[in-house]
């Protein structure tokens, strides 16, 4: 079956970015999204965006948003996310593993030992809250012996981008929809991994507005953080999902198999050419 009618969606890192724009989208759908982030009141963070107010879009968009202040840092309160949704929803259809720290530095030139030892903390809110909050999803999602979990990834599991801490989480979150794939397989439950393309964020808005005439070629070619909300919502429509379960999808691509294109009705490009395929490692480097 596909998962279409009244679906309970979780979509952890929501308050900003792409796990914003995968909310809406899946709220356009009609579902009742929780979503999760630290940011609770405007200024709080360095970038526009709450956990509230991406909850207020979903409900006007046609949806019901449900905004938990939650840190994928402390495993306490991943616990509790997913008590609230079995004491309020009793089921969960769709979890969307999406929470990443990104830490300052991530982006400076140069080789991992010249950047701040902290880069490794994209490894614990990124890879291993992923891990934790698919566990304690988990009895929810088996309950009705259907559902769909997708880990938010990119090119960087397989090429080099940004250095190692970043490519070994991505890398992970990739490796880890194919293992927990086999566990959820006899309940039905699908586990993918979305490549994402170059996503028009809070944050590279900043870098296009900056230097425009630089960055209108990449921006131009960008997906809206919707777009991947988009697929996801293609993919749990679809009833042969088992099927692509256990795999790496670059979500371009994907979503050119489903016919479903970004919000503006473009087509995004997929970058498998020019940054390699989820089969193997490549030489290309993106800093």
């Amino acid at each position: 079956m596909g998962l279409s009618e009244n679906r309970v969606v979780v979509v952890t890192g929501a308050s900003r970015g792409a796990g914003k724009g995968i909310a809406l989208a899946l709220g356009a759908t009609g579902a009742t999204v929780y979503v999760t982030g630290r940011t609770r009141n405007e200024g709080d963070a360095s970038l526009p965006g709450t956990v509230f107010a991406t909850a207020d879009e979903i409900t006007a968009a046609g949806g019901q948003g449900i905004a938990v202040i939650c840190d994928h840092g402390d495993d306490a309160q991943v616990k509790a996310l997913f008590d609230q949704v079995e004491r309020e929803q009793g089921q969960l259809d769709i979890l969307v593993n999406n929470a990443l720290l990104v830490p300052d530095g991530l982006t400076l030139p140069g080789p991992f030992w010249e950047k701040p030892l902290g880069l490794q903390a994209i490894l614990d809110v990124g890879m291993r809250s992923s891990y934790v909050a698919s566990y304690y999803a988990a009895p929810l999602l088996i309950k009705n012996r259907e559902g769909l979990v997708v880990n938010t990834s990119s090119f960087g599991g397989r090429c080099y981008m940004h250095g190692p801490a970043y490519g070994a989480g991505k890398a992970a979150v990739d490796k880890m929809a194919h293992d927990m794939a086999v566990d959820f397989k006899p309940y039905q439950v699908a586990v993918v991994s979305i490549w994402m393309g170059l996503l028009k964020t809070e944050r590279t808005q900043l870098v296009f507005d900056a230097q425009p005439e630089l960055y209108a070629d990449m921006e131009a070619g960008a997906e809206t953080p919707q777009f991947t909300g988009r697929v996801i919502d293609a993919l749990a429509r679809d009833p042969a999902r088992m099927e692509r379960s256990g795999k790496i999808w670059v979500g371009a691509e994907l979503a050119e198999a489903y016919g479903v294109v970004d919000i503006n009705g473009k087509q995004p490009p997929s970058h498998r050419a020019m940054l390699g395929d989820p089969t193997g490692y490549n030489d290309a480097v993106v800093e």
